[in-house]
């Protein structure tokens, strides 16, 4: 069967109708309210005269409204579109103009953002505001809580063209080495590589059909995740294991703040006896960690069976501290993006962590050279990692980049995003990093992340990027960007020891650029372009 995501959601409503959706603070939305509240903006949706498969995008923080403006997507045929909340209004215009936006759900805090461009925005025929203290729904906007309460005569709502296993999920990916560009996911690709309903780490298959999924979820509690979503709904990460929660019956919870905190996260794992937490790598793990290392036996954390992360790094020292503290958890550490879903895995219990940047993997993954080989565990050689099975269908009005990533390699339509890797002997990954920021040193390619990891087991390194500076003799040499631990005083000999102990030498750091904050995203990425030019003009190197 084709899947479609609205028809899974309704029957799990049905099913479940007084369970929570959706916790955000001390709101708590049903399963039945969740449904109503998306059949009637899908009903608003149809009637502003968005059309089929139309992009409605959610520019908006972490909230029911994020996750509810999606659902009214797929229950109209539309095709739902992220939004980057950093992005500034010229980004947000090529987004949305890029995207052939016809309607925008936004926190009315983005109000004044929205008015700079909105005039050159004309395919956009719904502007649809949720209000929060201290700023209203703008006068051009509809308001989100009036439509919502306004519950449709005929439920669940379906547009006059139907739905299809063929309707797009569009996730906008990347922005800090290019514009952002779109991967058009169709739904049943989409819910199979999320697993279709079933899980892996308990041994349960993929739903074959709804009827089969229903009956799961009225079996025993555990099976249905209650899931503190930290990471942004965004991003992929965020967005896509909230679905993953969603099509097991599980709750989804987001943070009462905007800002993280690892003490919020703790109190509300323990609040809401929190089975599951998504995150982002060393951004947020770094903060939880020395949380409960300053807080021992301050929260109740039994309840937790799984912490997972996904598009960043994850240290082996940090599962260790985490895991001492929450002995009876497993962490996922997912390795893929949003084109390429499942590269790899690894999974890490207490006294069994997972090494950094080591992952298994995934059933569809291999790794070849750039003519095509596939490269031979334990030969050293280095390749870009490629996924195959159900995969997106390119970039939304992109063909050539969609060429340059999606391709037919002996036979077979792989993903392929341009993270370089090698493959152990024993068949497990090495993961060095993405090409584009790859740095050339006298002839040798030098991953920035591999170095980054490096040099953040350092005692004073808090957290740490690499870029390269130019080099009269070599091309390129490495400058570590570092944001220390507090009251520590990194130095360049020291720190480039510390590499050269654990790396060639040639991967050491030649220059150190002290900061007060790396500014990592939300999603844990960082701007290596902003990076770079500020390490430029620290050091005085012309660019």
């Amino acid at each position: 069967m084709g899947w479609t995501i609205a028809d899974v959601w309704e029957a799990i409503a049905v099913a479940q109708p007084d369970r929570a959706a959706l916790i955000h603070g001390e709101r708590l939305i049903t399963w039945a309210e969740f449904d109503r509240r998306a059949d009637a903006l899908a009903a608003h949706l149809i009637a502003k005269g968005v059309t089929h498969q139309g992009k409605v995008a959610g520019y908006l923080f972490n909230g029911p409204e994020y996750l509810e403006a999606y659902f009214a997507a797929f229950k109209g045929g539309f095709a739902p579109v992220n939004t980057n909340y950093r992005y500034g209004a010229e980004e947000v215009l090529y987004l949305f103009d890029n995207a052939d936006a016809e309607a925008v759900v936004f926190h009315a805090g983005f109000a004044d953002l929205i008015e700079k461009i909105r005039g050159r925005l004309p395919k956009v025929k719904a502007w649809i505001a949720v209000a929060e203290p201290g700023h209203p729904t703008p006068s051009w906007a509809d308001d989100y809580d009036r439509i919502v309460a306004d519950t449709p005569n005929a439920r669940p709502v379906k547009a006059p063209w139907g739905r299809s296993s063929d309707d797009l999920l569009l996730l906008y990916t990347g922005g800090t080495t290019g514009m952002p560009k779109g991967v058009m996911w169709r739904q049943d690709d989409l819910f199979q590589v999320l697993g279709a309903g079933g899980n892996a780490a308990l041994g349960i298959p993929p739903a074959e059909s709804i009827p089969e999924l229903i009956a799961r979820i009225q079996g025993p509690d555990h099976l249905r995740p209650t899931m503190i979503v930290a990471a942004p709904l965004m991003h992929g990460t965020g967005q896509f294991s909230a679905f993953i929660a969603f099509n097991s019956g599980g709750t989804v919870c987001a943070l009462p703040s905007r800002k993280f905190s690892a003490i919020e996260l703790w109190d509300e794992a323990q609040r809401l006896k929190a089975t599951n937490i998504v995150i982002v790598g060393l951004a947020f793990s770094t903060p939880m960690l020395e949380a409960l290392d300053a807080n021992p036996g301050r929260w109740d954390l039994s309840s937790v069976r799984s912490m997972s992360s996904s598009g960043s790094m994850w240290s082996y020292e940090n599962k260790k501290g985490l895991l001492g503290h929450i002995p009876q958890a497993m962490i996922a550490d997912s390795f893929g993006s949003s084109e390429a879903v499942g590269l790899g895995a690894s999974a890490s219990a207490a006294g069994m962590e997972a090494q950094t940047a080591a992952f298994m993997l995934g059933p569809n993954t291999a790794v070849f050279t750039e003519d095509g080989r596939r490269v031979t565990p334990g030969s050293g050689e280095r390749g870009l990692v490629a996924v195959s099975g159900f995969l997106p269908q390119g970039y939304y009005k992109d063909h050539e980049k969609t060429e340059k990533t999606f391709k037919w390699i002996e036979g077979v339509r792989w993903s392929v995003p341009g993270d370089w890797a090698e493959v152990n002997t024993d068949g497990t990954l090495k993961l060095l990093g993405r090409g584009s920021v790859c740095i050339n040193t006298g002839g040798e390619k030098v991953f920035p992340e591999e170095v980054e990891e490096a040099l953040k087991r350092h005692a004073t390194v808090r957290d740490a990027v690499v870029v390269g500076v130019p080099d009269v003799r070599f091309g390129e040499r490495i400058c570590a960007v570092v944001e220390p631990e507090a009251g520590e005083t990194p130095a360049l000999q020291e720190l480039s020891a510390f590499v050269h102990s654990q790396l060639a030498g040639y991967k050491a750091p030649r220059e150190l650029v002290v900061v007060d904050s790396i500014g990592r995203a939300p999603n844990g990425k960082v701007d290596y372009k902003a990076i770079k030019e500020h390490a430029l003009k620290t050091l005085g190197v012309p660019a």
